[in-house]
C-alpha cells in the first residue's frame, strides 16, 4: 500500500510540476495517430463500417495497454524503484488535471474583456462552434468541459489504476492506458457521422458509467452541497451522452447556474448563465473535486490491499500495529 501511495504521489507531483507534455512527445498523441489511420472506408456501406468498427474498438486500446503494462513489467528486474516510477509515469501520462484547470481559468478570465482570446482558447476544451457565443456562453462551455473532463481526464483512469496497483503495478498501468485508449477512440471516432466509431462510442459509454457518477459525487462534496447531486438528476440525461450529463448537471446545480449547449441541452435551465465569479468558482470546485476523487481512489486502494493481503504473496497489510513482546516473564523483573 505504501508503494501505491508513493506512485500516486509521484504521478500527481509530475502533473503539478509539468502539466501536459508537448504533443510531439505525448504517447496519447501517438495513439491518436494510430486511431486516425483506422478512420477510413474499409467496407461498403454503414453496416460494413460498423463491423470494422467493432474490431477497432476491441483491438486498438489493447495497444497502449500492452505497451504500458509491458514497460512496467520489463523494468521490474532492473531496480527496486524502477517499476513504481514507470507506473507513476503511465498514470501521469493518462491523467490531466493542471492543464485542464489552467485552460479553464484562462478562458474564464479572457471572457472579461478579451472574448476573442476566450474563443481561441476554448477550442482546447470543446469542439462546438464558438464564433457566435457571448462571454457568458463561452464561460458555460468552459465550465461544462471542466466538469466532463474531470471524469474523462482524471477519474476514469485513476480509479482502475488505484484498485489494481496494490495487487499488480503492470496490471494497473495497463488498465489506465486501456481506458485512456477507449476515451481517445471515442473522442476521435464517436460521432454519428462516423459509422466506424459506433462501437467505440458504445464501449466508452460503458467504461464511463461509474467514473462519470463518481465525478458528480466528488463535485457535490467539493461544493459542500451534497443535495446538488439529487437536483442534477432532473437534467443528467438531457445531453446525448448517457454519462457526461452527470458531472455537468451536478456542477450547474452546485453553482446555481445554467450550463447550455444551444440547440442540444440546457442544464439547470431556470438559472442564468455563469458570471465571471461563477466561472472562477467552478475552477475552484473542480479542483477540489479532483482532490476528493484522489482521496476516494486511495481509500479504494486501501480496501483492495486489505482484502488481497491473505491471497497475494508478499503483499503487506495496509497498516499493522506492532506487537509489543514482553522481553521477560513477570517473575524475572520481580513481579509476584
Amino acid at each position: 500500500m505504501l508503494t501505491t501511495l508513493a506512485v500516486l504521489g509521484l504521478a500527481f507531483s509530475l502533473d503539478l510540476l509539468i502539466g501536459e507534455p508537448p504533443t510531439a512527445v505525448h504517447p496519447v498523441a501517438w495513439f491518436g495517430r494510430l486511431v486516425d489511420a483506422t478512420d477510413r472506408n474499409w467496407a461498403d456501406g454503414d453496416r460494413g463500417q460498423r463491423l470494422v468498427g467493432v474490431a477497432v474498438a476491441v483491438l486498438t486500446p489493447l495497444v497502449p495497454a500492452a505497451v504500458a503494462g509491458g514497460l512496467v513489467l520489463a523494468v521490474t528486474p532492473l531496480q527496486p524503484m524502477a517499476s513504481p516510477v514507470a507506473a507513476a509515469l503511465v498514470l501521469f501520462l493518462t491523467t490531466s488535471l493542471r492543464s485542464l484547470l489552467e485552460l479553464t481559468q484562462d478562458v474564464v478570465a479572457a471572457t472579461d474583456g478579451d472574448p476573442d482570446r476566450a474563443r481561441e482558447r476554448v477550442r482546447g476544451l470543446v469542439g462546438r462552434d464558438t464564433s457566435t457565443l457571448s462571454p457568458a456562453g463561452l464561460r458555460s462551455a468552459a465550465v461544462e468541459s471542466a466538469a466532463e473532463n474531470l471524469a474523462d481526464g482524471l477519474v476514469a483512469t485513476l480509479v482502475p489504476f488505484a484498485v489494481l496497483a496494490p495487487v499488480s503495478l503492470p496490471a494497473a498501468a495497463a488498465a489506465a492506458a486501456w481506458v485512456k485508449g477507449v476515451n481517445t477512440l471515442d473522442s476521435m471516432l464517436g460521432y454519428p457521422s462516423k459509422p466506424i466509431g459506433t462501437a467505440s462510442a458504445r464501449l466508452d459509454d460503458l467504461v464511463m458509467f461509474l467514473p462519470a457518477r463518481l465525478a458528480a459525487v466528488s463535485i457535490a462534496v467539493a461544493a459542500l452541497d451534497p443535495l446538488a447531486l439529487g437536483r442534477a438528476r432532473a437534467w443528467a440525461q438531457t445531453p446525448p451522452s448517457p454519462n457526461s450529463g452527470w458531472p455537468m448537471a451536478t456542477l450547474a446545480c452546485a453553482l446555481g447556474v445554467r450550463l447550455e449547449k444551444v440547440g442540444v441541452y440546457a442544464l439547470n435551465p431556470d438559472a442564468d448563465l455563469p458570471t465571471l465569479a461563477d466561472g472562477q468558482r467552478a475552477v475552484t470546485v473542480v479542483g477540489r473535486a479532483a482532490v476528493v476523487s484522489i482521496v476516494v481512489a486511495v481509500a479504494l486502494a486501501a480496501i483492495i490491499a486489505t482484502v488481497a493481503t491473505p491471497f497475494v504473496p508478499g503483499l503487506e497489510p495496509v497498516s499493522a500495529v506492532p506487537t509489543i513482546v514482553d522481553p521477560a516473564p513477570p517473575e524475572v523483573i520481580g513481579w509476584a
